[in-house]
């Protein structure tokens, strides 16, 4: 455990649900773990006690990516962790694969509705026909102009041109869309929308105040307790400023309970949300610090978003790895230049820099 890791609490310490099995956290809230192939190896799902159309079942929110274990681990607990209820309502915090991957297979299986956000629907709509910023030439080529020249990378990333609809091959035809305020009746218990942004078109997190007598919030991807959320700018919105609309998000949860109880997608349920917004704030101030300093040297050329990666990452990265950081680290660099405190040239290869605005 790192030291701000320590600042939090963890109530269940070290405890982690088995493969296809899950823990009460509080009466109707359980919490499943599904693996992914992935550096962050792992997603929290949850299931609530719900009743929906006079019908008895579970809601379920998120559903890890389409892959055969995902699956089998969802047949094991459909089996044993369901009480002999049926899912009846289909939960994704956002459109990314490892939380939509499997609602199509889930609500079809189950004839459940999928609630998300319009803004998530309609991005994933358009991912799992297309690359929409995860691979393919346009995503090669937007790394490329922000500083990526190895070639054997870029020909890696041309060749994911299927990388979001490997994990999302099919949508749901139809949904139920979720607003910022609106409230889910959820086994009968008022389930609060709070919308979140930066790291996805419209993330919706579920707070709950009546949970058993303690505050609830299933955070999604918006607060996690060791990491922090990849906040980047892709190609499909090339010129996006994503980070100052991420922290300003997270501030929404000062208005919270301090003892709320989080549930969150990756890590392990915690307290202490305030705690980490500040940190969080605190993390990003320093990397923005960073890269201005870095981009202040007088007499060297412009800084890119590839020169960046040293800057914000000390850890060696993957081409998986890579991608995200790239987006990220153009986010912060977009940050800086949108508030006035860079400026950015295009070199004669089309190579995107910036400079402390002096």
């Amino acid at each position: 455990m790192n030291a701000l890791e320590a600042e939090l609490t963890y109530p269940w310490d070290d405890t982690l649900p088995e493969p296809g099995l899950s823990i009460e956290l509080r009466p109707g809230v359980r919490w499943i773990r599904m693996a992914l192939p992935f550096a962050l190896n792992h997603i929290n799902l949850w299931l609530l006690r719900d009743c929906v159309d006079s019908k008895d079942g579970w809601t379920v929110v998120d559903c890890c990516i389409d892959q055969p274990s995902s699956r089998a681990q969802w047949e094991t607990v459909i089996a044993t962790q369901l009480e002999g209820l049926p899912i009846v309502r289909v939960v994704a915090t956002h459109m990314h694969p490892d939380h939509l991957g499997l609602a199509h297979w889930l609500c079809e299986r189950f004839n459940a509705r999928l609630w998300i956000s319009l803004g998530d629907y309609n991005v994933a709509q358009t991912a799992s026909k297309n690359t929409a910023g995860f691979g393919g030439e346009r995503s090669a080529a937007f790394f490329q102009s922000h500083g990526l020249s190895s070639d054997a990378d870029l020909a890696k990333i041309r060749a994911r041109s299927t990388y979001y609809p490997s994990m999302v091959p099919a949508l749901p035809p139809s949904y139920r869309r979720m607003l910022d305020g609106d409230v889910l009746q959820i086994g009968g218990r008022n389930w609060r929308c709070i919308v979140g942004y930066g790291h996805a078109p419209e993330h919706i997190s579920l707070y709950c105040d009546n949970a058993d007598g303690t505050p609830v919030l299933i955070s999604g991807d918006m607060l996690l307790p060791r990491i922090s959320t990849n906040v980047a700018v892709y190609e499909m919105e090339p010129e996006g400023n994503p980070l100052p609309l991420f922290l300003r998000s997270l501030d929404r949860f000062l208005d919270l309970p301090e003892n709320t109880l989080v549930l969150p997608s990756h890590g392990k349920p915690f307290r202490g949300a305030h705690k980490r917004v500040a940190q969080l704030h605190d993390h990003h101030r320093d990397r923005l610090a960073e890269v201005l300093e870095a981009c202040t040297k007088p007499g060297d050329a412009p800084q890119t978003a590839h020169s960046m990666l040293q800057v914000l990452f000390k850890r060696e990265l993957d081409l998986h790895q890579t991608t995200f950081a790239m987006g990220e680290s153009v986010a912060h660099l977009h940050a800086l230049w949108y508030a006035g405190k860079l400026v950015r040239s295009k070199s004669t290869a089309g190579v995107l820099g910036f400079r402390a605005n002096q």
